[in-house]
């Protein structure tokens, strides 16, 4: 006899960790995990089911079909672009018990960079000058932006291959080095786009919109704003802490983004404030809940739980975010932001001084996966302390 609905979380890290975090306050009481590698979420007590799989389609189209076996309905939480687009090629298999949480007619198209940008023209949204890189015979035309310059990949692409996720670009001494790694890699297949970089610290001037918009109604139903305070392992990294604070042409640009490009699900646009003309400008958009997306549920929006209520056609509470400052931090790359980057001690001061902030992973119910993140954190300074001294010795 099948158990009702579950909900399948792809994915046990931070961002993965947090959503199971949030189901379980509402008692959603199926929860299940797929995981690979030593992914911290793994150790949960807030777990129906968990299990371990590659990477690959085939891992994951199996562990669908067994739990389609057991329940009713299976909720797709995915937390990579990898696992996306895993999905969308089994969608025609695994569409009449999963509900998939993203437009299957564009996905494949406005996750690339290029795309973002060019609806951004269309929409009337400041994004920094651009060019998309495509052939060998696109590299020189690089040279017409200004420096300095980031060139990223147009998809997430280091989950299948080892290319970078940015490349900052300070000279053209700089661009000719990292001319052969482009050329390699469009041989490979991997597009990429350089973008003038807009100056100053990213320290506090990441903003992000964050909102489910659904597409059974087409409309959005909850949503939050907030910025990224610093990021990990430098200035184009990944989240260290955030807070909920942003001004309201955040929300007024993302809502533009999300109805203009019939995007659904959970989607988070980034923008980085330009002080040289006041704009807010599209960095990218996720088109998946990010690491640092429970900084929205503290300050009172549950888009996780959103999505649940709208895949089982059950009543949708109306959140307003709550403005009262709330910071989110991750003690793992705080602690080692503080240990490797010089200056970096205002910051960490700042974003672990807050009376209310929440660090991730932890749950005094259920305490295995933040402490065993933290024995992580211990292997990963001694490593990097010790690669240090090496370098100093070599």
């Amino acid at each position: 006899m099948k158990n009702n609905a579950c909900a399948v979380v792809l994915g046990g890290y931070v961002n993965g960790y947090s959503i199971i975090q949030e189901l379980d306050y509402f008692r959603v009481k199926n929860i299940a995990l797929l995981y690979h590698g030593n992914q911290i979420a793994r150790f949960s007590r807030k777990l129906k089911e968990k299990r371990k799989i590659g990477t690959g389609r085939e891992d994951l189209l199996i562990a669908l079909e067994d739990f389609s076996k057991k329940y009713t309905k299976l909720v797709i939480y995915p937390t990579d672009d990898h696992q996306m687009e895993n999905l969308l090629a089994l969608k025609n298999q695994i569409e009449p018990y999963c509900f998939l949480p993203f437009n299957p007619d564009n996905l494949h198209k406005v996750a690339d960079k290029a795309v973002q940008y060019q609806f951004c023209e269309k929409l009337g949204v400041p994004y920094p000058k651009t060019i998309e890189v495509k052939s060998e015979a696109d590299i020189n035309n690089i040279k017409l932006l200004a420096l300095p310059l980031l060139i990223k990949p147009n998809k997430r692409e280091d989950l299948k291959i080892k290319v970078f996720r940015s490349c900052a670009v300070n000279s053209w001494e700089d661009f000719e080095a990292v001319q052969e790694q482009l050329k390699t890699f469009m041989e490979k297949g991997v597009a990429f786009i350089a973008s003038e970089i807009i100056p100053g610290h990213t320290n506090g001037t990441i903003y992000a919109y964050t909102a489910y918009r659904s597409q059974r109604t087409k409309k959005i139903l909850n949503e939050w704003i907030g910025k990224k305070l610093t990021q990990f392992p430098d200035d184009y990294g990944v989240f260290s802490s955030a807070s909920n604070e942003a001004p309201e042409i955040i929300k007024k640009q993302g809502r533009v983004l999300l109805e203009g490009m019939s995007l659904y699900g959970i989607c988070e646009p980034e923008f980085k404030l330009d002080k040289r003309d006041g704009k807010y400008k599209l960095m990218e958009i996720n088109l998946r809940s990010m690491m640092w997306h429970r900084t929205g549920f503290l300050s009172g929006v549950c888009l996780q739980y959103t999505q649940w209520c709208d895949a089982l056609d059950m009543p949708i509470p109306k959140y307003v975010q709550n403005p009262a400052l709330r910071h989110f931090c991750y003690f793992k790359h705080e602690i080692i932001n503080l240990i490797f980057r010089r200056g970096y001690f205002k910051y960490f001061k700042n974003n672990l001084g807050n009376k209310n902030m929440s660090l991730a992973l932890w749950d005094i119910k259920d305490p295995f996966p933040f402490l065993v993140d933290q024995f992580y954190t211990a292997v990963s300074l001694t490593k990097l302390v010790i690669r240090k001294i090496m370098g100093k010795n070599a």
